[in-house]
């Protein structure tokens, strides 16, 4: 592999981390805020629980990726092998993501049908399972560049 393609890949993992992060900014906060405007005696917590997971990763994500453009560099080989195990780290970070989040929903379901707990569970597992798959993603492009 090219140290040229090696960048470019890893300029695109970037770019589609940025644009998940960014929708989930956006869909959170106008979930939040459209059950603000109705100003009812409150929001379902399932939704607002879900929400808050949803804009709170999605700041994360943003950050990442941003954080993650200030260092693009040609890398070398070793650069590329770190670049490899921090990828293969991440994928199992994230698959632990998604068992916290299910392990929350089902005590909240569990545990006197709770929906707080269930409404930011969903939201911990949407999120890990889209850091997953954007992890994996990259991890095959590697691959498959190799």
């Amino acid at each position: 592999m090219f140290a040229d393609t090696l960048l470019q890949l890893e300029r695109s993992h970037l770019l589609r981390l940025l644009v998940w992060g960014a929708g989930s900014t956006f869909a959170g906060t106008l979930l939040l805020a459209l059950q603000a405007l109705q100003r009812t005696a409150g929001a379902p917590p399932l939704l607002r629980h879900f929400g808050i997971q949803t804009a709170a990763w999605g700041v994360i994500d943003l950050a990442l990726a941003l954080w993650g453009q200030r260092g693009l560099a040609l890398r070398d080989y070793a650069g590329a092998r770190q670049l490899d195990r921090m990828l293969w780290l991440n994928l199992g970070l994230d698959a632990g993501y998604v068992g916290v989040g299910v392990t929350l929903a089902l005590c909240g379901w569990l545990f006197g049908r709770r929906y707080a707990p269930i409404g930011a569970g969903l939201g911990v597992v949407v999120q890990g399972a889209a850091l997953f798959l954007l992890d994996f993603l990259f991890v095959r492009q590697l691959q498959a560049s190799i």
